[in-house]
């Protein structure tokens, strides 16, 4: 049975919808109201509060914590200032990944590691010849992310920490209300936001906190219907939809390598050994065998395709996260991937989806077939090929109090 957050007093009371989903042995809302459209709206144009306490949250410490975690992870980790947030993934040794998550640089010995799946054991195990102690801090921390145009004003009211100087993926200890939290310039919406994390005892102190302070700025809570659908349109892979635990998987075929989800940015292969070196130097000089990519699918064909049935086109009130086959452009009997996860997007105004596709099919640009269902009969239509970021706003990188200063 799904375990209550430490918030769950306050989430329980507004979420009329009671619509739940277990999120890490977790209750987790899905919508607070029948429909997540005004959650949706929230976190792009005023904010959304939500719980993100069910994320595995490790605390890694001493003097050989960078060496270890640059160990582990693909990334070298030596060279993540204080103070600064990483995204990143980490692989087995066939290069194949694992997992992905942030590593948060704390101080000089100290980093905070969050994760999608349970990471201790196999942290652990790596920790021989290193002086470093790991700590999971998943039940004693809960976290709140609060994400949209009107975060940081929002933020601002809540602490006296000068939150216009919080960069782009920066981390930084701060005090709300008298208790301590640490606030993180992250999030999984693609815009302007934050995420807030503190000792469970003070956690309905944190909600009500920010729950007040932002009143006049159009605040809502928000649950992971409407969160899925900004990560979509924000090209953000999901564990479990876009791609699958290497250690977890069955058969070959289920295993991706970070060059394969797009997330090579993350690799650092020059330097000392790490899980998955070798594999991800030979890939690197040989070429992967898949591809990640967006893709934006025909609405004019759409209509026709339901007009033949005298029927509107139908889309998915949610976003959905089932494997749809996806077709050469000149051969529509060869299959040449498969898209993992999408969505109709209410920003944008498109049909869209995350797609891995075999090479050289991925390139930009590039028309490919998508499979729909219409009345039981199977038809195709086209979709263009593009980058997986789909929604990327100015305000989710911009620093008010840096630029005034630059000024």
């Amino acid at each position: 049975m799904p375990l209550p957050s430490p918030f769950f007093e306050r989430t329980s009371k507004l979420c009329t919808s009671m619509s739940y989903k277990e999120w890490s042995g977790y209750y987790a809302v899905k919508s607070y109201e029948t429909a997540y459209v005004p959650e949706y709206f929230a976190f792009r144009h005023s904010a959304g509060l939500l719980d993100v306490t069910p994320l595995f949250k490790y605390s890694v410490k001493g003097k050989d914590a960078a060496s270890f975690l640059s160990r582990v992870m693909v990334k070298n980790i030596n060279k993540l200032k204080v103070g600064r947030v990483s995204y990143l993934c980490w692989c087995d040794d066939d290069g194949k990944v694992i997992d992905d998550g942030t590593v948060m640089h704390i101080s000089e010995e100290e980093f905070f590691v969050t994760s999608a799946d349970p990471s201790f054991l196999w942290l652990k195990r790596y920790t021989r010849g290193y002086v470093v102690e790991i700590n999971d801090v998943t039940d004693s921390i809960c976290g709140l992310a609060l994400q949209g145009p009107t975060s940081r004003e929002i933020l601002r009211k809540c602490t006296g920490y000068d939150i216009d100087q919080l960069k782009f993926f920066a981390v930084t200890e701060a005090v709300i209300d008298g208790f301590d939290v640490r606030i993180s310039r992250t999030g999984y919406t693609g815009d302007l936001g934050y995420e807030i994390w503190t000792e469970n005892k003070n956690a309905l102190k944190l909600w009500d906190t920010i729950m007040d302070a932002g009143k006049d700025y159009d605040i809502l809570p928000a649950g992971l219907d409407a969160l899925d659908i900004t990560r979509i349109e924000a090209g953000l892979i999901l564990k479990g939809a876009d791609y699958h635990n290497a250690a977890h998987v069955l058969i070959e075929d289920r295993k991706v390598s970070p060059y394969e989800l797009g997330l090579g940015w993350t690799v650092n292969l020059d330097r000392e050994p790490f899980n998955g070196q070798a594999a991800l130097q030979l890939e690197k000089e040989k070429g992967s065998f898949w591809g990640t990519v967006g893709l934006d699918i025909s609405w004019p064909e759409l209509e026709t395709i339901y007009a033949k049935y005298g029927l509107p086109p139908e889309v998915s009130g949610e976003a959905w996260r089932t494997s749809i086959p996806v077709y050469a452009e000149d051969d529509h009997y060869k299959q040449i991937g498969y898209a993992t996860s999408g969505t109709w997007s209410p920003t944008l105004k498109k049909n869209i989806a995350i797609a891995i596709l075999e090479k050289p099919y991925d390139v930009i640009g590039s028309q490919l077939q998508f499979e729909v269902t219409v009345e039981h009969t199977r038809h195709l239509v086209s979709a263009e090929v593009c980058k997986t970021q789909f929604f990327n706003p100015e305000r989710k990188r911009s620093n008010p109090g840096l630029e005034t200063v630059s000024a």
